[in-house]
């Protein structure tokens, strides 16, 4: 992608955010990257020391335990960072995190060294870091309360209505086992459960998709 398309895209959400000085910045010194649908873009234990800022498309973010076991903690989606990938980068320390494309996505990365420059260089700039802050801390603690209040049911049906939002799209290709992955339970729990979500007329199954009625 060339410069002038690059430019296009990044004004095209964030120029009603930053001061075009500073997308000057980003468009000078960021580095245009696509990750296909399901692709790697970071994984626990890598070294990160860049910004994503997200042009198109979703990046889910999860954690994996000592067993190998995935959660899913939040999704990314267009004109979000992550800012777990800040205190990787400023502490030189590797991933807590793994990021995978929900679909095709488009990113701009960021040195992490502009991080601090802009903080006080830009009232914009500032103002995005701490509330895409706040927004993940409040996803947090939201994927927090889902574990210790929601059963398992109400749990499935939120994932799925919380990837419909992200995606646009009710209907997700999906497998029950990537479900199970994601939420860490079993593959029959996970089929039992959508099966009686499909006869409370919540959402309708078919092989390797699910259409999200109640959204």
């Amino acid at each position: 992608m060339n410069k002038e398309e690059l430019s296009e895209k990044l004004n095209d959400f964030f120029q009603v955010i930053f001061e075009k000085e500073l997308i000057d910045e980003i468009l000078e010194v960021g580095t245009y990257k696509m990750v296909k649908e399901n692709e790697l873009l970071i994984d626990i234990d890598e070294k990160f020391d860049k910004i994503p800022l997200l042009l198109t498309g979703a990046i889910k973010i999860s954690r994996e335990d000592k067993n190998g076991d995935e959660i899913v903690l939040y999704f990314l989606e267009r004109g979000d960072t992550c800012t777990v990938s800040f205190g990787n980068g400023l502490g030189l320390t590797k991933s807590k995190i793994r990021g995978v494309a929900e679909k095709d996505s488009e990113l701009i990365l960021l040195p992490i060294s502009k991080l601090d420059e802009w903080m006080v260089k830009y009232e914009s700039w500032r103002t995005f870091v701490i509330d895409s802050y706040n927004i993940r801390i409040n996803e947090m603690f939201e994927a927090i309360d889902t574990l210790a209040f929601m059963n398992m049911e109400d749990r499935i049906f939120k994932y799925l209505r919380d990837k419909v939002k992200i995606l646009r799209d009710p209907m997700l290709s999906t497998t029950h086992q990537e479900i199970a992955t994601d939420l860490h339970t079993s593959r029959v729990v996970v089929s039992r459960l959508l099966k009686h979500l499909e006869n409370e007329g919540k959402i309708r199954l078919y092989r390797n998709r699910i259409e999200v009625l109640d959204y």
